[in-house]
């Protein structure tokens, strides 16, 4: 198959892609969201004609209060994140969403979170993501305990957790650069995305895991094994699937990005590049990586 015989070109290319999203963390860093690093949220909402996004954020921006992430929220509101406030800059903020009073509006709601606060959730978002991942590699080597030739159990699990890693660096290199240029903000939605692309994208290469561990069942009568060639079979029975199962999932995310919530949008953004990434890793990286190893293992004589 294709694939496979120009194996190294799409494994290089994967290389590219994860180190521009290293470079990408390095050289910009990322914004933190109050989730994390505490501060306080306000939601407004407008009695009348909702003043527009462009109009405010100079107006915010010359308070002096830091970074200021102004988020519009259903069809009359406003959602504000900043630095925690005293009382005396609550009600400037508040004053300057008014306009001075020219824009009649309602606070819904005020919360303050402490920095104690976010280094919990920050320490709980890790741990999330630990546990997920441990639980996806324990089901990978559970699920493919009897494959033992020409390449061993263990060894599809490392491929897993290195196209997990791939699926996960890239659209986080994507959130970096867009917090740099768009001022995007991790948060807890970040933290959901990550660990729904965790479960989404390594769901394709286990499809085409299994039916190489079913081709390969097929075979236990033929004395020597082309595995290079039975991974390209099982390639050819897979991809059309993992393809269109991906596209419909992306197409929804896409909705979802033009057409749904502002604060939603780099959520829908992420988990699309999750999709897209994770079923490219499945195809291009995964099954290459297995035919790789196993030349390899030739080569050395194991």
């Amino acid at each position: 198959m294709f694939i496979i015989k120009h194996k190294k070109i799409f494994i290089m290319i994967s290389v590219a892609l994860v180190a521009l999203a290293c470079l990408s963390f390095l050289v910009f860093g990322v914004r933190v969201g109050i989730d994390f690093k505490g501060g306080a949220l306000t939601e407004v909402v407008y009695l009348d004609a909702r003043p527009t996004q462009e109009s405010l954020e100079p107006a915010l921006a010359a308070l002096d209060f830091g970074s200021i992430l102004l988020q519009p929220t259903g069809e009359q509101g406003y959602i504000v994140k900043s630095k925690d406030l005293n009382e005396s800059e609550h009600t400037l903020l508040l004053k300057t969403l008014s306009g001075d009073a020219r824009n009649k509006l309602e606070e819904r709601s005020f919360n303050s979170i402490g920095p104690s606060v976010g280094r919990e959730l920050t320490r709980k978002a890790i741990l999330a993501i630990i546990l997920v991942s441990l639980a996806i590699i324990g089901f990978i080597a559970l699920a493919f305990r009897g494959v033992s030739k020409p390449v061993s159990s263990w060894k599809y699990g490392l491929i897993a957790i290195v196209t997990l890693l791939h699926d996960v660096a890239i659209p986080v290199g994507l959130f970096v650069a867009l917090s740099h240029f768009y001022g995007a903000e991790l948060d807890t939605l970040f933290v959901v995305a990550v660990l729904t692309i965790l479960g989404l994208s390594v769901s394709d290469t286990i499809v085409i895991f299994d039916r190489i561990r079913e081709n390969l069942k097929e075979q236990t009568h033929v004395a020597k094994i082309n595995f290079s060639e039975t991974v390209g079979k099982s390639l050819e029975q897979s991809f059309v699937r993992s393809i269109s199962t991906s596209l419909t999932v992306i197409l929804v995310l896409l909705a979802l990005f033009f057409f749904g919530p502002v604060s939603t949008k780099y959520f829908a953004l992420m988990l699309t590049a999750g999709m897209f990434f994770g079923t490219y890793s499945s195809i291009f990286l995964a099954s290459p990586l297995l035919v790789w190893i196993e030349e390899r293992q030739k080569k050395s004589g194991k």
